[in-house]
């Protein structure tokens, strides 16, 4: 917003749809295709705004990237190369002929048999070493837990406009009341912070900023009036021209 980047210019020059930018921007996470992309999105997004793309992908694995189910099973010391060993066991294939071998050679002769009973034990005990344990559903739990601590959306929106240049400002509220009734805004004023369920608003350009619930969004780049309905999740949303026209007019 500082550098007066349009939108549009974003999503030529990165290639990345504009509403996954714009899902970047609100980090609206469940918008986008997946941690892979959104790393990917999040470095050439970086790099064209000329920001460390390291630290805001760094920024995102430790907030939001959910760590996977190995990460989170608990393994004992050389456990893990314990169940690798049993595991390459049930190769082993010719284990039944020689369980029917070593029955055949029992009969025949007691001492061959026995010395290779001792090896056949080795081998039974191999079936054992198959049974490995199910993947824990523990990060599964996790992050249905993290959904439902997902705090509630807003119901009504917290207002503030920035002028960044000389503008005007028509501003009604969800009951239809002019809370700024054609007011002029100097470069760099502040309006007072106002709260409703929605807002409409008619500006004399684009030189606006506009503080909802935190997010600030910046309006389209016009020397022409603009109007926009602002609610408490989302982007500001760009009203027709005959909306806008009505705004303000009792």
């Amino acid at each position: 917003m500082r550098r007066r980047i349009d939108m549009t210019e974003v999503e030529a020059a990165t290639k990345i749809r504009a509403k996954y930018l714009r899902a970047l921007e609100n980090e609206e996470w469940d918008l986008l295709p997946g941690p892979t992309f959104v790393k990917t999105f999040l470095r050439t997004y970086a790099e064209f705004l000329d920001l460390d793309p390291r630290l805001l992908v760094e920024e995102y694995r430790q907030r939001y990237e959910r760590p996977s189910s190995q990460d989170l099973t608990p393994f004992g010391p050389g456990l893990g190369g314990q169940r690798r060993r049993r595991r390459q066991r049930p190769r082993r294939n010719w284990g039944p002929a020689i369980v029917v071998f070593l029955g055949i050679v029992v009969l025949l002769a007691a001492l061959y048999g026995l010395s290779l009973l001792g090896g056949g034990e080795e081998d039974a005990n191999a079936p054992v070493a198959t049974v490995s344990p199910r993947p824990t559903a523990t990060p599964a739990k996790h992050a249905r837990q993290r959904r439902k601590r997902r705090p509630p959306a807003p119901t009504r929106a917290s207002l503030r406009l920035t002028a960044t240049a000389t503008v005007y400002v028509c501003l009604e509220n969800a009951s239809g009341k002019a809370v700024l009734d054609g007011v002029t805004l100097a470069r760099g004023r502040r309006s007072p912070t106002f709260r409703s369920k929605r807002f409409r608003a008619n500006f004399g350009n684009g030189g606006v900023r506009m503080r909802v619930n935190g997010h600030t969004y910046a309006a389209a780049r016009s020397s022409d009036p603009i109007g926009y309905e602002i609610r408490p999740t989302g982007r500001p949303r760009r009203l027709s021209e005959r909306a806008r026209v009505q705004l303000c007019r009792t």
